[in-house]
């Protein structure tokens, strides 16, 4: 079904709904509000409070794509939890135009709804088990000794946080869970880069048509070897989980495999961005912290929170048209949950703009909820932690070098992502 035009009106448009509450504010933004523009995405906070005081559903932009934005907290988590909105899109009739890549891509339990999703979910968490994520905590920790290490050896007191720390941590992390062997860490390497950022910006064109094609053949070439030679590791694991005689097929575990490259490489590196960010630029806070580390947990969920990284989710559909609001959202018509809006809704969280790591309420949406919840989030939250743990105790006087307001964030729809973060010993 195809979307109506969408208005640009002075205010609220006429098919956002805004009447639930009498609070008005006196800026209004450009609309089609587009997630993608940089308008946004470096003022997306102020676009948030506006949404939710005065248009909690609006349609607006994501990039190209025409949506339904959600921004009040409990709208969101309705809509993560609800049977009516659904991921998968195995019956849409465009399928055949998706290169094969990202075709298996979608194959995997994001995309997948009810019965699909569980099995998915179900065998994979055979593989990527807590015992599996909690073992690797003593390496996590060399691993950033090692790094913080090199850094030392290479500069004069000043360094960047992403390429020093941040980056290559999750990577170093994600290929050994997975037993990428020593030969194979360079064609792994290239790998994260196409996956990563190959699929953003002009660099699409040359990637679908050629670069993910090889990464693809990468992957199922690694998953052959692991069958041939398997280790104690995540990769053999999704090969040899077994439900009730299911196994992953081939196509499942490439798309597997693309997905745990994607998720536990890019949520975990933008997060202790964020925490770092987000400690520097509060000293109250991060003195708090010092002073008592057992409020270590509570920073991060509270990071999560305040200036979580992941601020939507992937594309969710109306399964049935369903009225919210005043406003009748159509069938198979694209809505957006704006998680970074909900972490920061007044009716949820008291004074939500503040920074408190001791704040009470651990209710927000930082890794999504219900059935789609995060299935990398321990492993994430622990290897910030640890991030953070090392790089505070080795460096007790660590600061910004310029304001956090001033750090540039990447043009990239529902993430806050930091571009650099350049530090000081």
């Amino acid at each position: 079904m195809k979307m109506q035009p969408l208005e640009t009106p002075s205010r609220a448009p006429s098919n956002c709904s805004g009447k639930d509450r009498a609070m008005t504010t006196n800026w209004t933004p450009k609309h089609p509000i587009n997630l993608g523009s940089k308008v946004f995405v470096e003022d997306k906070y102020k676009h948030y409070n506006w949404l939710r005081k005065e248009a909690p559903v609006c349609r607006g932009k994501l990039g190209p794509v025409n949506t339904y934005l959600i921004s009040r907290y409990d709208d969101c988590e309705m809509v993560l939890k609800d049977s009516r909105f659904i991921r998968s899109r195995e019956k849409s009739r465009w399928m055949w135009l998706l290169p094969r890549g990202l075709k298996l891509i979608t194959k995997t339990m994001i995309y997948q709804d009810d019965k699909q999703h569980r099995r998915l979910r179900t065998l994979v968490h055979k593989a990527f088990t807590p015992r599996a994520i909690e073992g690797m905590h003593g390496r996590i920790e060399e691993v950033c000794n090692e790094l913080l290490d090199k850094m030392e050896a290479e500069n004069k007191g000043t360094f960047d946080l992403v390429p020093t720390y941040a980056f290559p941590l999750p990577v170093t992390i994600i290929g050994e869970m997975l037993g990428i062997s020593e030969e194979d860490r360079v064609g792994f390497k290239t790998t994260i880069n196409t996956l990563l950022d190959g699929l953003t910006g002009w660099r699409v064109i040359k990637t679908l048509l050629w670069d993910l094609r090889k990464t693809v053949a990468f992957i199922e070439g690694l998953i052959e070897k692991k069958r041939a030679n398997p280790g104690n590791d995540i990769l053999t694991g999704l090969i040899q989980a077994e439900e009730d005689g299911d196994r992953l097929t081939k196509d499942e575990l490439t798309g597997m495999v693309m997905l745990l490259v994607i998720a536990g490489y890019e949520t975990t590196v933008d997060l202790i961005k964020c925490a770092v960010v987000a400690l520097l630029s509060h000293p109250d806070q991060l003195a708090l912290l010092k002073e008592d580390p057992s409020l270590m947990d509570g920073a991060i969920e509270e990071v999560l929170r305040y200036y979580g990284p992941v601020h939507g989710t992937e594309l969710v559909y109306a399964g049935e048209e369903v009225t919210l609001h005043g406003v009748t959202i159509p069938k198979g018509h694209i809505v957006t949950p704006l998680l970074g809006s909900a972490n920061r809704d007044p009716d949820v969280f008291e004074d939500p703009d503040r920074f408190d790591i001791q704040r009470e309420s651990k209710r927000h949406l930082g890794f999504g909820k219900g059935i789609h919840y995060c299935l990398g989030a321990p492993l994430a939250r622990m290897e910030t932690r640890i991030a953070l743990k090392v790089l505070l105790s080795r460096y007790p006087n660590l600061e910004l070098v310029q304001p956090a307001e001033e750090l540039k964030i990447q043009q990239v729809p529902l993430f806050h992502r930091f571009k650099e973060v350049p530090l000081t010993m």
